[in-house]
């Protein structure tokens, strides 16, 4: 507490406790020069969520359009030192900005503009507007799945076409005149999100009916997918987002003699995929597999730490290499065992395929080197 209170008068030497129980402070904060007089009204706790803050008129007019910020600070600050810091971060902030004035891009029939097209779009579609208009965020709601997107105003809006940003897997461009509105914008969106409704109902397949260990919480704009297949073996997909039912990007991650048999089903009966079923159960069919249950298994029974670092996840990876020897098995970070054969005296190098021994049986085990950072 002593510490504390050494700090804070170090900090800001014009602002003191009124009383020996130190509930109440008063006097000054500092900012661009300027000092802010403000009173501090603390509960018996000293808990500053319960506090109250009363600024000065000139206080209160520099924090304009803050005060949200101030009082999440309050409720989230551990003790009055970091509010009082933070505090003064959010005044420096708000007077930088007071000096570089947001320049209002139309009159006021700009703003009532705006605001009948979102009465006519309804308001239960707006998610978000910033204080000077010039970021709107719309929801739409498709087949069950909410979807945002964030329209930018320009300087020059109408005439000038806003940015718009959505969490799509495929590019998403505004037809645009200055006669549009956000209307005409919120109409492309839907059309949009009707066109990619197959593919996200195959991911959502997917995500809800298998294992999936990567992504772990994919994006609506996530075209990839690694399912498990078994243990230390999986299959890696890239669907079209605009062709979502035809047949995937395959990559199988394992050992050889798990992998191989699977790729040779995969050329075999690649006839039988048929787009007019899902792509789960073209994969079912032309692998002759199931996947593993969401209902009787758990991922962990397919999560398999690294052999080297003894972790699941580094830097985002998760272990994709296999030993080969069906009687070992034991998986690897790709960057681990790099390091790992790049330390073995005994290894060699032909191209871009490392040879060496397996850390945990030390049989032969291969790496092909890829683009990856290592």
């Amino acid at each position: 507490m002593a510490e504390t209170e050494a700090t804070l008068l170090r900090q800001f030497p014009l602002f003191l406790p009124q009383n020996r129980s130190k509930t109440v402070y008063e006097g000054f904060i500092s900012a661009q020069g300027r000092d802010f007089h403000l009173r501090l009204l603390l509960p018996k706790d000293l808990q500053l969520r319960n506090a109250r803050l009363l600024c000065s008129w000139q206080l209160k007019t520099a924090l304009n359009g803050y005060h949200h910020i101030v009082q999440q600070r309050m409720q989230q600050s551990p003790d009055l030192v970091s509010f009082m810091m933070e505090l003064k971060m959010v005044l420096e902030a708000a007077l930088k900005n007071k000096k570089e004035p947001y320049v209002l891009p139309s009159p006021p029939k700009f703003y009532s503009s705006l605001i009948g097209e979102i009465r006519t779009l309804g308001w239960d579609k707006l998610v978000y507007v910033d204080p000077c208009f010039s970021t709107i965020k719309l929801k739409a709601d498709v087949s069950g799945r909410e979807h945002l997107i964030t329209v930018k105003l320009k300087a020059k809006y109408p005439a000038e076409s806003p940015d718009c940003v959505v969490d799509f897997p495929v590019p998403f461009s505004v037809s645009w005149t200055p006669q549009s509105s956000l209307i005409s914008i919120y109409t492309q969106f839907l059309a949009a999100l009707e066109s990619l409704k197959t593919f996200w109902d195959v991911m959502d397949e997917i995500d809800e009916k298998t294992w999936v260990l990567e992504p772990e919480k994919p994006t609506r704009s996530a075209t990839a997918r690694r399912i498990v297949l078994g243990n230390n073996v999986s299959i890696n997909i890239e669907v079209d987002p605009r062709h979502p039912t035809m047949l995937p990007e395959c990559c199988f991650l394992g050992a050889d003699h798990v992998v191989k048999p699977l790729g040779i089903r995969l050329s075999r009966n690649i006839h039988l995929w048929d787009p007019e079923n899902s792509l789960l159960q073209n994969l079912k069919d032309v692998l002759e597999i199931d996947f593993p249950a969401r209902a009787i298994l758990e991922k962990s029974d397919f999560s398999m730490d690294c052999g080297i670092c003894y972790a699941y996840q580094l830097d985002g990876a998760i272990p994709d290499q296999v030993c080969d020897n069906s009687q070992c098995g034991q998986s690897f970070h790709y960057i681990c065992l790099y390091e790992w054969l790049r330390g073995l005296l005994t290894s060699r190098q032909s191209f871009n395929i490392i040879f060496g021994e397996c850390p945990y049986c030390s049989k032969p085990i291969t790496l092909k080197m890829s683009g990856r950072k290592a």
